[in-house]
């Protein structure tokens, strides 16, 4: 039970976060990405600092074994740069600029009931399972042969 709580306190936490910074606005965030344009550069701000804790949190992370709940610590071990990374990488940019949402906010915005995020996170689940469908039939076709 205290796991569920810390779970849904960080996430609300994460929510509040990327609603007081804009990340749930999607003419926000298609303004900052209008480079040319009338360019919004204030999520770059909200990047930046996300990218400092994460910096700092990774590196607390890597000497720590356990997380701070007693549960085991599992870091990314793979650090290289591939095929699926890089077209995973493409159609998330491509998404996120046509939408002006990624997934966290557009959970987020789901539930202020915002028919675009209901269309993204609709096509986003779908996504995920053509994902899921197209890696099941690339493994039965490799062990096959």
């Amino acid at each position: 039970m205290k796991h569920r709580l810390s779970e849904f306190f960080v996430g609300l936490v994460f929510g509040v976060g990327l609603m007081l910074s804009g990340m749930t606005d999607p003419g926000k965030v298609i303004g900052f990405l209008d480079l040319f344009g009338n360019w919004d550069p204030s999520l770059a701000f909200v990047m930046g600092g996300a990218i400092a804790v994460g910096f700092f949190a990774f590196a607390l992370a890597k000497k720590r074994t356990i997380t701070f709940l007693g549960g085991a610590l599992h870091l990314p071990r793979l650090n290289q740069i591939d095929r699926p990374l890089v077209l995973g990488a493409l159609i998330f940019g491509a998404g996120w600029g046509l939408a002006g949402f990624c997934p966290g906010p557009a959970i987020v915005s789901l539930a202020s009931g915002q028919p675009k995020a209901v269309c993204f996170v609709v096509s986003m689940m779908l996504g995920m399972w053509v994902c899921a469908l197209f890696e099941n039939l690339f493994k039965n076709k490799m062990s096959e042969q």
